[in-house]
């Protein structure tokens, strides 16, 4: 069985209008990406590696976890902290804002919890291992180095690195901070997934509204700096994949139309859990990235970064419909 752990902090999500009615979920975006993997696969193990605390709802995001196939015998537990919050505002469009509270929460502490020893060698038999940026930015700048040296010893054993970029500005000391790490990680990079709207906001990006120009930017910068793959996400525009070892062009891949955009929280991610789990079962990526489409599609459709397993069950079954090469 093909094994994946995925790196990174999940919060409590508060989603609704301020000073209104809210309902209270949870979310984050590697979180969301490991609760979609686990769903949309079939002969996978997905692990969430973090720091929970020991209070009520600690036990309720590890229990919720559980009931949807994410592993977490490699969450860790922490006494003195607890996860983090965040709320969603949507406008007309259902494009999102988020307010924060995570400046203590308990993943931030994940390289220096004194049993993160025991975590390394697990890692080591990971087939893949994914993180975003955003695993990296709440982390001290020490213990953000020390998860790298921890990469770098996985990269070596031929374990794959996953990135997702997720840049956000706010949890940098400054783009100089941010391009060293981003630069870091991306030489050990198997499989780059980027936005060209982060790569923009990290890189100062000055292309315009020319979604080829972009891509080739994004590509050419990505392939100098030793990532292998890479599979930039353009919205309404579609997604572009380019393998930079073997390819000699990249390949665009239109995006599904949906009826109506509800909420755009987690698009991304799921975006993510849908290529992932059609490149483990070895599928064209065409298709890969068709599954990404088809479970992004469906998921900004509904409010919240988690929606109910029996809206994406119908859109996962077409996968099985998607053959392996």
């Amino acid at each position: 069985m093909l094994k994946v752990a995925i790196i990174g902090e999940c919060m409590i999500e508060i989603n609704g209008e301020l000073f209104g009615q809210t309902t209270q979920s949870f979310g984050g975006d590697t979180l969301n990406t490991a609760v979609y993997l686990a769903r949309a696969s079939e002969g996978l193990e997905v692990s969430y590696v973090t720091v929970l605390g020991t209070d009520v709802l600690s036990e309720g995001l590890l229990s919720r976890w559980q009931a949807e196939g994410v592993k977490t015998d490699l969450v860790l537990r922490d006494s003195e902290r607890q996860p983090g919050l965040y709320m969603i505002q949507l406008d007309e469009q259902g494009e999102r804002s988020f307010v924060y509270w995570r400046s203590q929460s308990a993943a931030r502490y994940l390289m220096q919890h004194p049993n993160f020893s025991a975590i390394e060698p697990k890692l080591n038999t990971m087939d893949m291992v994914y993180l975003s940026g955003i695993s990296l930015a709440i982390l001290s700048q020490q213990d953000r180095l020390r998860l790298l040296a921890v990469l770098a010893r996985l990269h070596s054993k031929g374990v794959e690195i996953v990135f997702d970029s997720n840049f956000r500005a706010g949890l940098w000391l400054d783009l100089a901070e941010a391009r060293e790490c981003y630069r870091q990680v991306y030489a050990m990079t198997s499989i780059a997934l980027v936005t060209d709207e982060d790569e923009a906001k990290l890189w100062g990006d000055t292309e315009g509204n020319d979604v080829r120009n972009i891509a080739k930017t994004i590509i050419s910068r990505l392939s100098a700096m030793g990532v292998g793959q890479v599979v930039i996400k353009q919205g309404e525009n579609g997604a572009v994949y380019q393998n930079m070892v073997t390819d000699s062009a990249s390949t665009r891949i239109p995006t599904i139309p949906v009826p109506e955009v509800v909420d755009t929280t987690s698009a991304g991610d799921a975006f993510n859990a849908g290529f992932l789990a059609g490149y483990l079962m070895q599928k064209s990526i065409i298709d890969c990235v068709t599954q990404g489409h088809l479970l992004a599609g469906k998921v900004i459709q509904f409010k919240g970064a988690i929606i109910p397993r029996s809206v994406t069950t119908p859109v996962i079954k077409t996968f099985r419909n998607l053959p392996a090469l």
